[in-house]
């Protein structure tokens, strides 16, 4: 099979100044899923969208291939599923299978897109995503008229943590799909499966208070393993 990373990563950003570049842990936050991308033996190849070329030009030190992303798909209100249809539109040969990488979230072990590739072909799924089991998180809403109403959980009978069905939360570190599953304009469909990482890998980059978080779970967790 072959394998495609994708990894989009635009110039703008509202919350952290020229995000995708920042300073992460000693790199440029896109290098890191373009290193983590690059050590996963299933995967053939590793991209990046942009319509930076200064993150195109960062991205290619770290090994990887650009793709200048049109203005017309890199606003505030582009979609993720146009960047990836116009990246395997414009690839050469085209890849059986695409890997979805969000820069914005580095927290990856190093075997985790492995682990998720070999399941994937193992399960025979049509796309997948990456997640947590949410332990114990009891989840309240408000409905139209600003009334609380427990949304995942009966209050009246809140009942034992144990006893309670396991549910999963969609971290947004990364996705699998066939490129005949994103042509319908969406990154999941036909059979879908989940790809189960610790819950702690589910931090995303998007204020300054996430960056200073996320920095602290890679020091402690993962650090010694990119020495």
């Amino acid at each position: 099979m072959n394998v495609a990373a994708v990894i989009p990563a635009r110039g703008g950003s509202r919350g952290i100044p020229r995000k995708n570049l920042v300073d992460f842990c000693g790199k440029p936050l896109v290098a890191w899923s373009i290193i983590q991308a690059r050590d996963t033996p299933l995967i053939n190849s590793v991209h990046v969208s942009s319509d930076s070329d200064e993150i195109l030009a960062v991205s290619a030190r770290y090994g990887a291939q650009t793709i200048k992303r049109p203005n017309e798909i890199s606003g505030d209100t582009a979609t993720t599923e146009s960047a990836l249809l116009h990246a395997w539109q414009t690839m050469p040969t085209k890849p059986d299978l695409l890997v979805l990488l969000q820069p914005t979230s580095p927290l990856r072990k190093p075997d985790d897109l492995q682990k998720a590739l070999a399941q994937f072909q193992e399960q025979g799924w049509d796309s997948a995503f990456s997640g947590a089991v949410l332990l114990d998180f009891l989840i309240w809403e408000k409905d139209s008229r600003g009334t609380l109403r427990s949304f995942n959980y009966d209050y009246k009978n809140r009942g034992r943590r144990q006893d309670r069905q396991p549910q999963y939360v969609e971290n947004g570190s990364f996705y699998l799909c066939k490129p005949d599953i994103l042509q319908s304009g969406n990154r999941l469909g036909g059979r879908i499966g989940i790809c189960l990482m610790d819950f702690w890998q589910s931090f995303e980059i998007d204020t300054s208070q996430d960056l200073e978080m996320s920095r602290l779970i890679f020091e402690s967790k993962l650090r010694r393993v990119y020495a």
